[in-house]
């Protein structure tokens, strides 16, 4: 299964982003994760149909309270397509 991997920087640690990631990808079907990176990133894998990560990616730019999303870069992966649910990583 393809899918998108966003790497969204700003002030996206510490300020429940992955958490954000994880309610709004449920509410639209996306499958995939959210997990921070050294670097101060989050990335995110989502999966689903291109409607619904569309409107996955619009609610990233904006974020939870307290997030400031600087940028959004992505690029198409292929990901194990029998998982459907979408979950932080550590």
């Amino acid at each position: 299964m393809k899918a998108i991997r966003f790497l969204v920087s700003g002030v996206v640690q510490g300020v429940g982003f992955r958490f954000f990631a994880v309610r709004a990808a449920r509410s639209l079907g996306i499958a995939g994760y959210a997990r921070n990176l050294a670097d101060g990133r989050v990335e995110i894998v989502a999966a689903g149909a291109p409607e619904g990560v569309r409107l996955f990616r619009e609610r990233l730019q904006s974020g939870p309270r307290g997030a400031v999303v600087s940028g959004i870069e992505a690029s198409e992966v292929e990901i194990d397509s029998s998982d459907e649910s979408f979950e932080v990583r550590f």
